[in-house]
Parts: C-alpha cells; structure tokens; sequence
C-alpha cells in the first residue's frame, strides 16, 4: 500500500491516489507523522525512594511473610503499628522483581504416549474393558468385565456384577492368571482409563504377579480395539434379550455366550478359526485338514478355480495394538486373506490339463484394467464388527 501511494501520488495527487487505492486519508497523514520520543515520567514527590522499596521487598520475601498474601502483611503490620506502603505498592514491588503470578495451580495436559503392544503368541497381551448392560427396570444395569487375549481373541476372564469395582476386576485377573499359568514378566494387560482400571489396588496385583500395565490414550476408543469390538459382539447376538430380569439370569446368558464365542464362534480375524483353537494351538492340524478339502475340491473341478489351487489362510503370526508405520505397511502385504487363498496351478497339480497363462483383462486401448470383482485386501484381519478382534 505504502509503495502504491508513493508512486501515483505524484502523478494524480493525494486524494485520488487514496481513493484508488481504497486507504482513507488520514491514515496516509498519520503514517507520515514522525514519531517523537516520550520524555521519561517524572518520579511523583509521593513516590517510596529505592530504599524504602528495597524495605518492603525484604519485609514481604521475610520468612515471616514470605508464604502471606500482601494484604494479609498489610494488616497484621497495622496491628504492630506499622505500616509501610499500600497494598497496590507492595504488588508494584512484587512484580518488579517477577515475585507476582497466578496463585492457583494451573492444570497442565500432560502428554500421554500412544501405546503399542505386540503379541506373537497365546497370554502376552491381554485386553480388558467394562460394558454396561441393562438391568430388569429402566435405569438399573449390570457391569460386564472381559478379559481376553489379543492374539487368539479367547476370552480367558469375565464376570457380571451390580457395579464397577476395582475388587471385582483384581478378582477376574488374579483367576485368570492362575489358571492360564501367568508367569511374571510374561504378561502385559491393556486397558482403558477407568477407575477400576487404574485404582490403586489393581496396580498392586499387577506388581505383585509380575504383569505390565498398559492403558490407553483419554478419549481415544481406537487404543483399545479388541475389547471395543469384541462387546458389539456379544451384545449385537441375535439372541441377546433387550433387558435381564436378574443378575443370576444374566451370569446364565453371558456363561452360554462365552462358551459359544470361545468354542463355536469361526473368527475371520484369525482364519475362520475359533478363538480355543489358536489359544490351545490346534490351528495347525484343522487348517491341513482344510487344506485337503480344498484339494480334493480343486482337483475334481480344477476349472471352477480360475486363480489356481486355493490355500486355506494362516491366523495372523504378530497381532498389535496401534502398529508403528513399518509393521503396518508389512502386515498390508502379508496379512492373510479373507477366504481361501490362491497360488498358481502348476504342471505336477494340473496333470490332467497343461498351466494357462492367466492375464488381466485389457480395456480397448490395450492397457491392463482391474477385474471389477478383485478387491484390495485390508491391512489388518477384521472380524464381522469393525475394528479386528
């Protein structure tokens, strides 16, 4: 602005030159105003002389005064018969000196570290969370606690009771180790920010048995997936009744369900497994026998697998909790597939006719296009409710 009116001015004149330019002109007259220095204030006659300041200062960083609030030295040196300025002076001498901030303590945020876990096996990352669940009138509900394993999705802990207890929750976890052999050092549990999760009580259990304490970042449901996604779940069945008439008949759902869950339920996390056959390592054994079906399918109809012999997928080998980049952008390649996998055929497997070149379609101008039915894989096993568990 200043170089626009410094060109046309003297060509067209201030007034036009402000009115093309849309600046008023007393902000050009004011601008061009040079601006003087003040003069340094005059110390009023009324003004405490520096020793008498430095008086005050000593008096009030005095270990007699010194955790006082100005007005309260103020007044107790009224009573001795004293008195050395105003309460204004006494807070102008203060923060001379940088002796004056805000008395309250301030609440600070505190950074709080995205957690990462990694389980590579059965019991050593567990995740456990409470749910409410509705109770026989409106607004009464009962507390379900889970604790299950990351790797296997196996629900190695649960319980229902009228409220959220730390006692409640020490009790599930003290079981479950005990049963499933909890060795220290060898366990990290994950949980949530909730007082039960983080009472003081249950710290001591985890420090008594030997276990890693993990919690996830406030407000953030994606630190905790497993357990999110595992109570849609339990709670989204079919046979889920909209309210329990009791206690006793809700321990009698949830007994039935887990069963089901931990024995019955084929998991497309984990290969279309049940969580018991990955905990208990029987994942081996059904997965060839699964292959041999598909084997004896591929060779009675090879036809009919136009992608090749068909490989049953494997359970995934290393199950995270919030992945650093590295280890997604792996598990985007080699995670396992949705349904059977494919290989293609060979000379030894297609005796009975000679291995096809297979190609993917060419759009008319000769590129390669995707088959509409081909899709991107995701980068992480899921279940049938998002996020994986």
């Amino acid at each position: 602005m200043s170089a626009g009116l410094a060109h046309l001015i003297p060509i067209v004149g201030v007034v036009a030159a402000c009115l093309a330019l849309g600046v008023s002109r007393a902000t050009y007259y004011r601008r061009r105003r040079v601006a003087h220095p003040r003069p340094p204030r005059p110390t009023p006659p009324r003004a405490l002389s520096p020793a008498e300041r430095a008086a005050v200062l000593a008096t009030l960083d005095s270990e007699r005064f010194v955790d006082k609030a100005p007005a309260q030295v103020y007044a107790e040196l009224l009573d001795e018969g004293v008195r050395l300025c105003s309460i204004r002076t006494m807070y102008r001498v203060l923060r001379e000196h940088a002796q004056v901030r805000e008395r309250r303590a301030q609440r600070r945020h505190p950074t709080y570290v995205k957690p990462q876990l990694v389980a590579t096996q059965p019991n050593q990352v567990w995740s456990w969370d409470i749910t409410k669940v509705a109770g026989p009138t409106r607004g009464s509900y009962f507390s379900l606690y889970v604790v299950l394993d990351i790797f296997s999705r196996f629900v190695v802990g649960w319980a229902i009771a009228r409220t959220e207890s730390a006692a409640v929750a020490k009790s599930i976890i003290d079981d479950a180790c005990r049963r499933h052999g909890i060795q220290p050092g060898q366990l990290t549990v994950h949980a949530d920010r909730g007082s039960p999760m983080v009472a003081k009580s249950t710290a001591l259990l985890f420090s008594d048995l030997g276990i890693q304490q993990s919690h996830s970042r406030p407000h953030v449901s994606d630190d905790n997936p497993f357990s999110e996604a595992a109570f849609r779940t339990f709670l989204y069945r079919p046979t889920m009744p909209e309210r329990f008439g009791s206690l006793e008949h809700a321990r009698a759902t949830f007994a039935e369900l887990f069963d089901w869950y931990n024995e019955r339920h084929y998991h497309s996390g984990i290969a279309l497994l049940t969580p018991a056959d990955v905990h208990l390592g029987r994942e081996h054994g059904i997965i060839a026998a699964r292959q041999r079906v598909l084997d004896e399918a591929h060779y009675a109809h090879p036809e009919r697998f136009v992608r090749g012999r068909p490989i049953h997928p494997a359970p995934p080998a290393v199950v995270w909790i919030n992945p650093p980049a590295t280890a997604a952008s792996l598990a985007s390649t080699d995670s396992p597939q949705r349904g059977p996998q494919r290989e293609a055929a060979t000379p030894l497997e297609l005796s009975a006719e000679p291995p096809r070149a297979r190609t993917a379609p060419r759009d008319a101008t000769g590129r390669e296009e995707t088959p509409a039915l081909v899709r991107a894989e995701p980068s992480q096993p899921t279940s049938e409710a998002p996020p994986t568990h």
